[in-house]
């Protein structure tokens, strides 16, 4: 779909689609963005990039009822969902209402500086993965394609100064926080990068998955493949116990309900394993694994399972996600040096300790702990 249309989930819900990233002709991408009223409340998840989708905002606003109090969520930090931030700051001044701002402190310091951000994360590409330039010239690149860029605004605070809260969604038990009376939910997700959250509409029956589900392999530095892979399937069981009954994305434009949210899902955590074997079978036999070959030899099998490239799938994002599947294949490069063949650590048991039994070779202190307490019981 183009740019800021808008795809209606119901009377006063509505999604508004982004676009895919084109390098080659200075496009960005840019994330979707929710707008939802609930009671007082206009609900704001994420605010996209770019003037054109700023002005799509601006029109779902109008669509969906009067309201007198703004809430914007940041389901993470990166540049194709925060670039119209300060948008709250404008529609509250507008109407004299209450606006409100709320992000992940794990993912302020890469909304302060995106540029070094990015340079970490092409640092670890480096003979693995074709670059266009040098990690800082590409960091530089990237950014520049997302303008204007302003991720914070007046009312800008972090979730984390709020008091976490045990929350459910049906069967499932998360950690988050609620807002506008419980009808908003943030539940920490922390899977495509460290602060990511997902947002759970209670009047929609929605949970905005964010970008969580850009595929079977975070590519993200910060990604974490196990929150990944809970998420996924927290929410196809909440789905499958009706306490879910739609869910969104931050880049696909499908609203999926009910037994079509839950196969989905549970198609996802399926690629998950699937990419996973396949790489066991790249690396089976192999003492080390040349990191360039694994990255291209990964890339036919994402290939050939279909989807699993992520929404935006280019050379330098399949070798992001090449790297982090070595790491959780067990595989660890040479000093840190990724361009490097990497290889599995070898166990070892510890040497024993001087004056201790071989069979006791762990940390003295400890052990001693142990061996007074058993004593301490045995009479």
């Amino acid at each position: 779909m183009p740019l800021g249309d808008t795809v209606r989930v119901d009377d006063r819900t509505l999604l508004v689609t982004g676009q895919e990233l084109d390098i080659a002709h200075d496009q960005p991408d840019v994330g979707n963005a929710l707008v939802h009223r609930t009671g007082e409340h206009l609900v704001l998840v994420d605010t996209g990039v770019t003037t054109g989708f700023r002005d799509a905002l601006r029109r779902a606003v109008e669509q969906v009822g009067p309201w007198s109090r703004l809430l914007l969520i940041t389901t993470h930090g990166h540049t194709d969902h925060v670039g119209n931030n300060d948008l709250v700051d404008e529609l509250a001044a507008e109407r004299g209402v209450t606006a409100e701002h709320w992000v992940s402190a794990r993912d302020v310091e890469q909304m302060r500086d995106p540029v070094s951000y990015w340079e970490h994360a092409f640092d670890r590409l480096t003979g693995v993965a074709p670059m266009p330039a040098p990690p800082d010239l590409s960091a530089k690149k990237v950014v520049s394609l997302f303008q204007p860029l302003h991720p914070f605004g007046a009312t800008t605070r972090v979730l984390e100064e709020r008091p976490l809260e045990r929350l459910s969604l049906g069967p499932v038990r998360m950690t988050g926080w609620s807002f506008a009376d419980g009808a908003v939910r943030v539940l920490r997700s922390q899977g495509h990068c460290a602060g990511h959250v997902i947002v759970h509409l209670r009047d929609a029956g929605l949970v905005h998955l964010g970008d969580e589900v850009n595929g079977p392999c975070g590519a993200m530095r910060d990604a974490d493949q196990l929150k990944l892979a809970t998420v996924f399937g927290a929410v196809a069981t909440a789905a499958a116990d009706g306490a879910v009954s739609v869910i969104t994305e931050g880049h696909d434009d499908t609203v999926r309900r009910g037994p079509d949210a839950v196969a989905h899902l549970d198609g996802v955590l399926d690629q998950v394993v699937a990419l996973q074997e396949a790489a066991l079978e790249i690396t089976r036999g192999h003492d080390t694994v040349a990191p360039g070959e694994f990255t291209t030899d990964l890339g036919r099998r994402v290939a050939e399972l279909g989807g699993g490239g992520g929404p935006n799938p280019n050379p330098v994002f399949s070798g992001m996600m090449a790297v982090n599947m070595l790491g959780e294949l067990g595989l660890r490069p040479p000093h840190g040096h990724t361009d490097q063949p990497w290889s599995r650590p070898v166990p070892e048991n510890p040497a024993p300790v001087a004056g201790m039994p071989h069979g006791l070779a762990v940390v003295p202190a400890a052990a001693a702990m142990v061996g007074w307490k058993l004593r301490g019981r045995d009479r």
